[in-house]
């Protein structure tokens, strides 16, 4: 089926496609769409971000809701609020010819009352987010008792968020007879325990392979140091003059950091995290998708709701927690049938998780060298001089040509050459003359794999099989209170009365200075280096601080957990949180600003650093 019309939609919604210039149906839209008009069915999809999975579930059920009455028929749940709102928009271009058709948006950050009143209309589809939608259930703001059609978008996302308690409370308000359509990029336990819970034996449909990503994307890796961390960022930004990207790091805090931090260096940038409020967060998307803004430094839960085309890299300035979330960040650029690339900024003990997420993604990382300041004195010269060359002539300046001519009489063509591209040039060329080599280079083939005996610290912990833990529990354990994700606990082997565990070498300070008049259950927790390497039985370690003169022991760990001690700062697992005197004396202290201009406006010649020029 190559085109629309043979899906089998009616001629409103298929008027309404050619309004949008839609000409050929998606992979996804395919093969769900003549099954949902055919079948009163559950379904699940697996398809990547950016596939056209709105429409696949958008116009079957446009084309089967009673538009002449007002009772709710069709749910939406989506994970957070820029998806919902986008979702709401699209079924209401889709459904433009469909008189009668009202979508509500429900989601918070904006009134709870407006959106009562426009259910209240007689809404026939609700688009929601979980935690709004269950509050205007818990108010009996809105009724879905009688709901025909059960969405649920980026479901993997949604229970990733932690909503899986809210959606199941939520899908109990609704009729067991109704259709409920799942779709997903991955498809991990929890996606599946909602399946059998909730639907009743689902056609499923898998485009591509589950969890893989998609042929548009190509996977790069640069190995760094972490403290060169947002030198690397800027470079690659650089060495690409036209990006528009998505940077993804793993705290609102990082985020915001970042952000800061590339704004202040003259950089088009800006954050997106869950501290925005809902009209801050509109206006940095509209000014992204107006490409105003070329960097958009994002969380993984905000960035749920970037639909842009047009998006050239993502740069992961920190992986994920969790692995599988790799896919829907690359899943941002690639779309529409465009190509993109995805870049992963990782230092040495961070390399395995590269061989992790190829497992999932089904797709090989290429690696590649942070380039070297003279490389990106050429790049952007070279850029410079293509949008020169291609720039229409302007005719008005012609009345001021004479005064021109007249001040670079004596000067040849090539020296006029020079002078020009010099004033943008020599910025670029101070600033990186002296520029360090970020890349850290790999010795042998085994560092690819890494090698977790010589590469991490092992741990001895005074508590064992006595005490309740075998090797997962104590892995949940300390993973939770050293708030770390799930592959930064390794090598767990539980004895009757001790144990022992790995961590990488950068986390040795963090889980020592944690453990330190650490109590649990009041008894005293003791974590020492052990120089028990894996396997050994015996107890022999490396004595770190001794915990004889405890004083006010249980106070100064209260502190520490809570987050008022002088270590209670939390650093992610490869953040970049090193001291400010370590970022001064790398190369990101004292990037050149435009030249004549304290402020980050573009300058006329457009030379693509501070800020590039709006396109």
């Amino acid at each position: 089926m190559n085109t629309f019309q043979q899906l089998g939609l009616n001629e409103d919604l298929l008027h309404a496609i050619t309004d949008l210039g839609f000409e050929t149906p998606s992979d996804v839209q395919i093969k769900t769409i003549p099954i949902l008009l055919e079948k009163d069915t559950d379904l699940v999809a697996l398809a990547q971000t950016g596939t056209g999975k709105t429409a696949a579930f958008g116009f079957p059920m446009l084309q089967k809701i009673n538009i002449d009455s007002r009772t709710t028929q069709g749910l939406i749940l989506s994970p957070t609020r820029e998806l919902c709102l986008q979702i709401t928009n699209e079924i209401k271009l889709y459904g433009k010819y469909c008189k009668g058709l009202n979508v509500v948006a429900i989601y918070g950050g904006a009134s709870i009352t407006d959106q009562a009143r426009d259910v209240k209309k007689g809404a026939q589809i609700i688009v929601a987010t979980p935690g709004r939608m269950k509050d205007m259930i818990n108010r009996k703001l809105v009724d879905i008792s009688k709901i025909e059609f059960a969405v649920l978008d980026e479901a993997d996302e949604m229970l990733n968020m932690g909503f899986y308690e809210d959606i199941t409370d939520i899908l109990s308000y609704t009729p067991k007879e109704k259709n409920t359509w799942l779709f997903s990029a991955t498809m991990p336990q929890e996606v599946s325990n909602i399946a059998k819970k909730f639907m009743r034996s689902p056609v499923e449909i898998t485009v591509g392979n589950k969890n893989e990503s998609t042929n548009q994307v190509s996977h790069e890796y640069f190995l760094i140091n972490s403290r060169d961390r947002y030198s690397a960022l800027k470079r690659l930004s650089d060495a690409n003059p036209d990006i528009f990207s998505v940077v993804f790091c793993r705290t609102k805090r990082d985020t915001q950091k970042v952000a800061e931090q590339l704004i202040e260096d003259g950089y088009s940038a800006a954050a997106l995290h869950g501290d925005l409020s809902q009209n801050q967060r509109d206006l940095v998307m509209k000014s992204f998708r107006n490409k105003q803004i070329q960097m958009l430094v994002a969380t993984d839960v905000a960035a749920r709701g970037i639909d842009v085309d047009d998006i050239t890299h993502v740069i992961n300035y920190q992986l994920p927690d969790e692995i599988e979330t790799y896919t829907h960040r690359s899943g941002r650029t690639g779309r529409a049938g465009k190509t993109g690339i995805s870049m992963v900024l990782v230092s040495k003990s961070e390399v395995r998780k590269i061989k992790s997420i190829e497992r999932i993604i089904k797709k090989e990382f290429i690696k590649k060298e942070i380039p070297d300041g003279m490389e990106i004195c050429e790049v952007q010269l070279m850029s410079l001089a293509n949008k020169i060359h291609n720039t229409e002539i302007n005719h008005e300046i012609d009345k001021y040509l004479s005064s021109i001519n007249e001040l670079f009489a004596d000067s040849s063509k090539e020296d006029l050459i020079k002078k020009f591209f010099s004033v943008e040039f020599t910025r670029f060329f101070n600033y990186y003359q002296k520029s360090k080599n970020l890349n850290v280079e790999s010795s042998s083939s085994d560092e690819r794999e890494f090698s977790k005996s010589s590469d991490s610290v092992r741990y001895f912990i005074n508590v064992g099989s006595k005490d309740g833990y075998d090797w997962m529990s104590l892995k949940d354990f300390l993973k939770d209170i050293l708030e770390l994700g799930r592959d930064d606990v390794f090598k767990v082997e539980v004895k009757d009365s001790f144990s022992f565990f790995n961590t990488e070498k950068e986390l040795k300070e963090k889980v020592l200075a944690f453990f330190t008049d650490f109590k649990h259950n009041d008894r005293f927790v003791n974590v020492e280096v052990s120089e028990n390497r894996g396997g050994d039985r015996s107890r022999s370690r490396s004595r770190g601080p001794r915990r004889d003169d405890r004083k006010g022991g249980e106070s100064r760990g209260s502190d520490r957990r809570s987050g008022s001690g002088p270590r209670s700062e939390k650093r992610s697992f490869g953040s970049d949180s090193g001291n400010r005197s370590e970022r001064r004396r790398s190369d990101s202290s004292s990037k050149p600003r435009r030249a004549g201009s304290s402020d980050s406006k573009s300058s006329a010649s457009g030379f693509d650093r501070p800020r590039r020029s709006r396109r």
